[in-house]
């Protein structure tokens, strides 16, 4: 039933309701509320409780109504096949009323009616609502500063939400959009400016007085709908043109916005420092508009950077950063966020493609002249005003201005580190380049290093040189000396693989770095972590003579007392034993040291971050060194500690579980060591029951798969985890693969033992997954059920004997001509159904004559004329050429029983029979003998690489004893044959003497008759 105005009342009080702090008056309003959503005119109601003048006073209930609102919008504007949705009569009600309530003085009830005229926008404009921005556009003309304001908000909105669409159609309206609207908006953000700093230069004498205030309040209004202008002319800009990267056509409104945007930072710039003291609400208006002002610059020039790159505009903007960042008055400034545009957009430049010279293929256009050509004449002119812009002087300025002011530690940020080193480290390591200062001014360093290395080289040099000089490793104060030495070591570690050419690691390290780790003054810490972080970033630069030096430095900085220099040592000592070149040799005798460093360091640490980076040490420790055998015991105790002190942190278990991974895997045969902590962290990651199932699951089971594959010997606790697995695979396939590796690993480990434990887990299992996963998923699982019954051949079929029903009717379908996946499954399965007819003949003859095959078969509308059985003598002459070696062995062996039967087809068949046969005779020798060598090659790398009980040698070892491995094709065939002339007597001679004497000669060869 349609909800009417009479509901009016009762909407407001469920509305009221809803917010209260009674939970028995709260819940019942809800549920109401949420009931009502579905019915017709409940959106029309909202919205008269939002518009009501009535209702001005009751902001809260108003903006409740407006999130119902705008939830309701989100489910049910878009009709859904299954919900009824918003009717038309309705929208059309509910977008008249949205655009004749545009002057919502409450800013947060206006902004989200904005929210929901974009979303509605979104669906229906252009078709159902083309008058959209017509209406808005008109109203603008004759609106208050308020009313203006509330407009810009929802053009701002609507314009974004429309600019994400990004169909062909959809980015031609916004075209068209921006084509209408961007000289009205243009225009209105010159005439705001204007009104803006005329208000700011007048505030300063007429604080005090009520009319100043309300003049205040008129203009911060002004300010605000300035800045959504802004907002609309920026995306007007950037989504209303195509990229003039890919047009290589000038965007004329980016000559026209740019160089004012930059006259209008200019100008706020000023009263930065005037109103911070003043007027806070402007001071942090000026804050934010200098900085999006900046941001808007820099997504032009990325955007549009040909247009950008005009001598008008470009010469301009750069030109003002460089001057802003290298200017000595402006260090002095808190203005973070400022300096950081700056960069940005410095470092945009330098790194643009578009201003290098044009690698494009030749496309042709219709003057005939290449678009790689028009390109190419574009970035040479913008590579020659930037050239202009950085002679040698500025470039090497620019440098030393980074290095030497920018790249200093402050006081705040010594403080930070003395209050919290882990804390500091984190921040340092990890922030993201563009917010913070320092970040973005080694990213810029790095740029414009990577440009100007061969200019840069030797001044970067100097620098360290200079640094050094002054502050030798004695010095202990906290000094400008020493602060410079951090700042420069710092210089040198980012740009490690151009300056290798200028700066020979060996002798800085032996003449300046290893003597700074011999004094341990607390105030070293500085300067101990830059040469840590050094360490790492230059190790692919380190040779042999002197690796050993360097790991006993960073053993001897995971040592050190400060937290922050201990983390920086294991991320640098990770990348060490991560390297390719890594020398063990040279490392054995400081396991010990490291080991107990990281086992402590893991105690003192409290942050998150701070435990994973040392799990992560232990882990990469375990993953490339040998000798862990000695250390085992405090690893498991180790490890023991930390899941126990890990609850509630999955993350951190999950760290923790790939380090006990690489620990089983460095163990080996020896891994039941960790059986007493290994088997109770991996019972509860595989139970998807327990809470933190979601995000343990993945690295649990691939901790189970490698615990088996290294195990010697099948122990109860492993046993008793294989229920999970039904579990597992009932929720989803999505550990499909690894699932499968589990189930053959416990087959090859001990498979007698957990056949008498889990046969129907088994047989669940499988039948969950045959005829449920599609032809791709299909092969994983397949080699499980050979490996069972090639072990087990007579108690196995009778176990999955509805799984061995599907793979028949997987052989006897057809459409797999043109699918290469569904051949492969095909052989695949045929394969397996050949071996059970030779290993287990009297199940294969009861599986084949079953009713309930016959039933399958009718309900997958598989039609036949012979027995399922004969049907399948096909499918193994069809398929032989798409098998592998031991396959073909098995079909063959196969046919030469189908030979046996009493049937007279088998005649009809004879040619094909021995002739499929007697190729597999005459190349199956080969393709076995270097199937063969495969696995012992393969065993080999076992033995050598990892142990003798791998998974892998066990594998080797059972392809080895197949049976289908020792019978003699030969010997069957022949005797088979023979056993069919005996059966069919003359009518077998006459199909003998029907095969053509060639064929026949090469069957009396193989088969070695007279």
């Amino acid at each position: 039933m349609a909800l009417t105005a009479s509901d009016l009342p009762t909407m407001y009080s469920l509305l009221a309701n809803s917010m209260s702090g009674d939970e028995s008056v709260r819940r019942p309003a809800e549920a109401a509320l949420s009931q009502s959503e579905s019915r017709p005119g409940f959106c029309s109601c909202l919205m008269e409780v939002i518009a009501s003048k009535d209702l001005m006073s009751h902001v809260d209930v108003r903006l409740m109504a407006s999130v119902y609102f705008k939830n309701s919008i989100n489910r049910h504007w878009k009709s859904r096949r299954n919900a009824s949705g918003i009717s038309n009569e309705e929208k059309i009600h509910l977008r008249q009323k949205l655009l004749s309530h545009l002057r919502e003085e409450n800013y947060k009830i206006a902004e989200m009616l904005a929210v929901v005229i974009s979303k509605i926008a979104r669906f229906d404009y252009p078709r159902e609502w083309p008058d959209l921005f017509s209406v808005l556009a008109q109203q603008l003309h004759s609106a208050d500063v308020l009313a203006s304001h509330r407009i810009f908000m929802i053009l701002f909105r609507t314009l974004k939400e429309l600019s994400t669409k990004r169909l062909t159609a959809d980015q031609r309206t916004f075209a068209e959009i921006s084509s209408q609207l961007f000289d009205f908006s243009w225009h209105l953000w010159q005439t705001d400016v204007q009104t803006i700093l005329r208000g700011f230069s007048t505030m300063a004498q007429s604080y005090g007085s009520n009319s100043a205030e309300q003049h205040h309040d008129e203009l911060f209004l002004t300010c605000e709908r300035w800045f959504l202008c802004l907002k609309i002319v920026r995306q007007l800009t950037i989504s209303g043109f195509q990229s003039d990267a890919k047009c290589i056509q000038e965007i004329k409104p980016v000559k026209e916005v740019s160089p004012l945007l930059l006259n209008a930072v200019q100008s706020f710039l000023p009263y930065y420092s005037s109103f911070q003291n003043g007027d806070p609400k402007f001071w942090e208006f000026v804050t934010k508009a200098c900085v999006k002002l900046m941001k808007v610059l820099a997504a032009i020039q990325s955007r549009h950077p040909y247009s950008f790159g005009d001598k008008c505009v470009l010469p301009v903007v750069v030109d003002f950063c460089l001057n802003k960042i290298t200017d000595p008055e402006q260090a002095s400034l808190p203005f973070e966020e400022f300096f950081i545009q700056c960069m940005v957009m410095v470092k945009s430049v330098l790194e643009c493609k578009e201003y290098k010279p044009s690698l494009t293929g030749r496309v042709m256009d219709e003057n005939g002249v290449t678009f790689e050509q028009r390109k190419k004449n574009a970035s040479n002119a913008v590579s020659g005003i930037v050239s202009s812009l950085l002679p040698n002087e500025r470039i090497v300025l620019l440098c030393n201005i980074l290095v030497r002011r920018y790249f200093v530690l402050t006081a705040s940020d010594l403080e930070e580190w003395y209050q919290n080193p882990e804390s500091f480290h984190h921040e340092q390591d990890m922030i993201q380049w563009s917010e913070k200062l320092r970040p973005c001014a080694e990213a810029l360093y790095m740029v414009l290093f990577e440009n100007y290395s061969q200019l840069l080289g030797p001044i970067v040099v100097s620098i360290l040189q200079e640094a050094m000089n002054n502050c030798p490793p004695s010095v202990t104060e906290i000094t400008p000396a020493l602060l410079l030495k951090d700042a420069a070591y710092a210089a040198t570690a980012y740009v490690y693989y151009e300056l290798s050419n200028y700066l020979n690691f060996r002798d800085w390290f032996n003449g300046a770095l290893s003597l700074e780790l011999s004094n341990d003054h607390p105030n070293r810490r500085i300067i101990h972590r830059k040469v840590a972080m050094i360490l790492g970033h230059w190790v692919s630069e380190i040779k042999d003579d002197t690796k050993r030096a360097v790991y006993c430095s960073l053993i001897t900085l995971l040592q050190d007392n400060d937290l922050a220099v201990k983390l920086a040592a294991s991320r640098s000592l990770c990348l060490h034993v991560e390297d390719a070149n890594f020398s063990e040799q040279y490392f054995l005798d400081l396991l010990p040291i490291c080991w107990e460093s990281c086992f402590k360091m893991v105690e003192e640490v409290q942050e998150f971050d701070s435990k994973v980076q040392v799990l992560n040490l232990i882990s990469v420790l375990l993953g490339h060194v040998r000798e862990v055998i000695p250390y085992a015991q405090k690893l498991v105790q180790f490890f023991q500690k930390v899941w126990e002190e890990s609850s509630g942190e999955s993350l951190l278990q999950i760290q923790l579980l790939v380090a006990l991974r690489s620990f089983v895997i460095a163990l080996g045969y020896q891994s039941p060591i960790c059986y007493s902590i290994l088997l109770p962290i991996l019972q509860k990651g595989i139970d998807i029951n327990s809470p933190d199932a979601l995000n343990l699951l993945e690295d649990s089971m691939a901790l189970w798969d490698t615990t088996l594959s290294y195990a010697p010997m099948m122990v109860p606790q492993l046993l008793a985890c294989f229920p999970h697995m039904v579990e597992i695979i009932e929720r989803s396939f999505d550990h499909l693969q690894v699932a499968v590796s589990i189930m053959e690993s416990y087959i090859i480990l001990d498979g007698r033992e957990f056949l008498n434990m889990h046969a129907s887990n088994v047989a669940k299992i499988l039948d969950l997954i045959i005829g449920n996963v599609n032809d791709k998923g299909l092969p994983s699982i397949l080699p499980v059920i050979e490996i069972l019954v090639q072990c087990f051949p007579v108690e196995v079929p009778p176990l999955i004997n509805s799984s061995l029903q599907k793979l028949v009717i997987i052989c006897l379908s057809g459409g797999d001509d043109r699918d290469p996946s569904k051949t492969a499954v095909k052989a695949s399965s045929a394969a397996i159904l050949a071996r059970i007819l030779v290993m287990n003949t009297t199940y294969m003859a009861q599986l084949t004559s079953e009713s309930s095959l016959s039933v399958l078969l009718h309900q997958a509308g598989v039609t036949i004329d012979d027995s399922p059985l004969f049907c399948l003598t096909d499918v193994w002459l069809d398929k032989v050429d798409h098998a592998t070696p031991m396959q073909k062995k098995t079909f063959g062996l196969a046919l030469s029983i189908i030979l046996t039967l009493r049937m007279p087809q088998v005649l009809d068949k004879l040619d094909q029979i021995l002739s499929t046969c007697t190729s597999v005779i005459l190349g199956g020798d080969k393709d076995l003998t270097e199937e063969e060598s495969s696995g012992d090659m393969s065993s080999s790398r076992s033995q050598g690489e990892e142990t003798p009980h791998s998974k892998e040698l066990r594998k080797s070892q059972i392809k080895v004893s197949d049976p289908i491995y020792q019978i003699s094709l030969e010997t069957s065939v022949r005797e088979n044959l023979q056993t069919c002339s005996t059966l069919h007597g003359d009518a077998f001679n006459s199909a003998i003497n029907r095969i053509h004497p060639s064929e026949l000669a090469q069957v009396k060869q193989a088969l070695k008759l007279p």
